[in-house]
């Protein structure tokens, strides 16, 4: 039986678009409850992401609400997230329900099927408000896009099946702020246009006085309450981004040069954020029809959906070209889940588990094998790095048994079993495990075998800091208070 219980309350934050900034804006507000002394717990009822955390119970969700989670002080629960979408290709996904893979549909089937994972969305929110009296949560995309209404389960559909009030964000960073939000709301329905109490404006850069006029229009033109203009928060970068597309060319450092080619289908890019971070390290991420740079003095192959393809992608921008003249310069490579299968001989996948059945080669740097099995390995590990014997925390998602001489040299060891692979000349390495840079001990010792000294900082309090100080931030530009009082009573189970 479900009743309203009024020590569970919910709010909602839509965007006019997607990557307007919900995802931070969330875990700025399940930071500033928690700093309130509020329990709280962040929701997303269907995410679109290629980078996934796992949870304890051999589960995955969005990185997002991993962020989240750890905002509010919460450790992970595929009820957070319990439907994840992992784009495969330009026209399907594979689909992850409560943490487990559902299945493969192709968009169109399923804009369809969708609405049949309401009842799951439901059950999942409803389990979540069992343990906060407090949830907040993110849509997804924009409720303006009314041709994907029906069925919906991420934005206004949840909002109103959940009875959850919505706030909704404008960028104002990208133009055209007061049309985003007065435009959204003249194109939905009066239901939709209901559940919604307020909004806010995010990215703002300059003197946010100047925009007073444009905010009373907004204010006067759609009825909705303003809760305020956020300025640009500097500190965004140092927090992990979820999609590709907020991935920038470079961290503009000096010094130990690290590059990693973005791949068509780049998957759990977070692994560089705590490199990125690094006194003294430069990242430059790599687009499409760019050569790796020649003074590269390490080339990280990231993790991918879909191993195979992106091998196909990678030959084509030429960078296996730039990989051999890499090595020949005495450079480095270290592959990352499926960047480390890419580096054998070959990945064979005769059951098409990752699309048309047969094999690819690979590119030849380390002798290994791989062969894609159906089963997914999802956990999370503690290692050891073989050749410093330092010890290091992360985590495995990934399908694909790796074997090959090279193995007999390992990279980690998780437990007494052995994790990747080296060459002989140490300069090749692979491993299945994410993560791995976040350990400060770990992160100086390898960057130490190249000569490069670094203190042994530790990455998480300083996103533990930045989330500190992005609640400041929003604590001074909005009405925080006004935001987390709009959040209203909803439906639990007893």
């Amino acid at each position: 039986m479900i009743k309203t219980a009024p020590e569970t309350r919910a709010l909602m934050i839509q965007g006019t678009g997607s990557n307007v900034g919900k995802s931070m804006l969330v875990a700025g507000l399940c930071r500033a409850a928690k700093l309130r002394g509020i329990n709280v717990a962040p929701f997303k009822p269907q995410n679109m992401s290629n980078n996934a955390a796992v949870t304890l119970d051999g589960g995955e969700i969005g990185r997002a609400q991993a962020l989240q989670a750890l905002a509010c002080g919460r450790e992970l629960s595929v009820h957070m997230n319990p439907v994840l979408l992992k784009p495969e290709s330009d026209k399907g996904s594979q689909v992850v329900v409560h943490g487990q893979v559902r299945g493969w549909l192709e968009a169109r089937n399923f804009r369809e099927d969708r609405g049949a994972l309401l009842d799951v969305v439901l059950d999942s929110f409803r389990q979540l408000a069992d343990t906060a009296d407090l949830i907040l949560v993110e849509g997804a995309g924009s409720p303006a896009e009314v041709n994907l209404r029906r069925g919906d389960i991420a934005n206004m559909g949840f909002a109103c099946a959940a009875g959850v009030p919505v706030i909704l964000a404008g960028d104002i960073d990208r133009g055209g702020v007061i049309a985003q939000i007065v435009g959204t709301k003249e194109v939905m329905t009066a239901e939709d246009t209901a559940q919604v109490t307020g909004f806010l404006i995010n990215k703002f850069r300059g003197d946010v006085s100047l925009f007073d006029d444009g905010y009373s229009a907004i204010e006067t033109h759609t009825g909705w309450q303003g809760y305020g203009v956020l300025p640009w928060f500097n500190g965004a970068h140092l927090l992990p981004a979820e999609d590709a597309v907020e991935l920038s060319d470079a961290s503009g450092g000096r010094g130990f040069h690290v590059v990693c080619p973005m791949l068509s289908r780049i998957a759990n890019f977070d692994d560089l954020d705590p490199l990125k971070a690094e006194p003294g390290v430069k990242l430059t991420m790599v687009p499409p029809g760019k050569a790796l740079p020649g003074d590269a003095d390490l080339v990280v192959l990231p993790g991918t959906k879909s191993t195979r393809a992106d091998l196909d992608f990678l030959r084509a921008q030429g960078w296996d070209i730039d990989l051999k003249a890499h090595l020949r310069r005495a450079g480095r490579v270290l592959g990352i889940c499926g960047g480390y299968q890419m580096l054998g001989h070959k990945i064979e996948d005769p059951d098409g588990i990752e699309g048309l059945a047969g094999s690819t080669p690979g590119l030849g740097l380390l002798d290994i094998t791989t062969r894609m099995q159906p089963r997914k390995t999802l956990t999370r590990v503690q290692a050891t790095h073989v050749p410093s014997g330092t010890p290091f925390d992360g985590y495995e998602i990934h399908i694909g048994d790796t074997t090959g001489p090279d193995c007999n040299t390992p990279f980690a060891r998780i437990g007494s079993a052995p994790d990747g692979a080296m060459s002989p000349t140490g300069r090749v390495m692979g491993t299945y495990v994410h993560g791995l840079f976040a350990s400060g001990a770990f992160r100086q010792a390898f960057l130490a075998q190249d000569g490069h000294a670094t203190a042994a900082a530790d990455y998480g309090l300083t996103v533990e800091q930045t989330l500190d100080d992005l609640a400041a931030h929003m604590d001074t530009y909005l009405d925080v208070d006004g935001l987390l009082a709009a959040a209203r009573p909803v439906a639990r189970r007893v």
